[in-house]
């Protein structure tokens, strides 16, 4: 029985630097370019529709990094970031790449990585890709990235007011928009400055600069009065929290 070749989708910003890579990719035996992507939001289009194996990743992009492609993109492949930057590689590992290339890169190190990632594809039962994005959100961000069918949107942390769990979700209100992000509150939560944000509630997540008042409806029951007249509950523990950040 014959298998298909190893699937490799070539994601950089620089067109040299992807007739490049698909050069060198050329000449490994039983792998083929999937396609070519010049910045993140083509890649993550991509990776739906050609469902390739490997990601060749370049890290620094406009608009979306190759970090911010793996938060948005689903259940796929196995990810070898590249780029002419040294100062991301730690960040690289720590979220269980591949491998990271630093570029300009030989054909035999190129060879070598996409080795590795077959080995990785062959021994993991789970998505690589799946298990990068879980570990990127444990990482302190400064934008939330957020997918809509074929559109992302980005929004900053200082513009956040609240979040609201919804399940395995967690709906994201920030000037006037209300985004829906496939994301536990928590997970949320892990990624922002608990000096900034604080879950008041285990269903709400506020950003204290919004933060109008404190009122106390009943005995022991308390909501937040936000500066755009939201008015959100307040648990025990959540004030207990609330208190403490607002005393640092």
């Amino acid at each position: 029985m014959t298998t298909r070749p190893l699937q490799v989708l070539v994601v950089d910003d620089e067109a040299l630097a992807r007739e490049v890579a698909v050069e060198y990719l050329s000449q490994i035996e039983d792998v083929e370019v999937a396609g070519q992507c010049a910045n993140g939001y083509e890649a993550v289009k991509a990776v739906s529709d050609a469902m390739p194996d490997v990601l060749l990743l370049d890290v620094q992009m406009p608009r979306l990094s190759g970090f911010d492609v793996l938060e948005l993109i689903g259940a796929g492949p196995a990810v070898i970031f590249a780029t002419a930057h040294d100062e991301f590689a730690l960040k690289a590992f720590e979220v269980h790449a591949v491998d990271y290339l630093l570029k300009p890169f030989s054909q035999a190190r190129l060879a070598d990585a996409v080795t590795r990632a077959r080995q990785r594809l062959a021994v993991r039962a789970g998505s690589p890709a799946d298990e990068l994005r879980v570990a990127l959100r444990s990482v302190r961000v400064e934008r939330i990235l957020v997918r809509d069918g074929g559109k992302v949107f980005i929004v900053p942390v200082e513009t956040l007011e609240y979040a609201q769990a919804q399940d395995d979700y967690v709906l994201l209100h920030s000037q006037g928009r209300r985004l829906l992000k496939e994301q536990p509150i928590s997970s949320l939560e892990a990624q922002l400055d608990p000096a900034r944000f604080v879950r008041i509630h285990r269903s709400w997540l506020i950003n204290l600069t919004q933060l109008e008042r404190v009122e106390l409806e009943a005995k022991d029951r308390r909501v937040a009065v936000l500066r755009d007249g939201s008015r959100l509950p307040i648990s025990r523990s959540g004030h207990q929290r609330l208190t403490d950040a607002l005393g640092r």
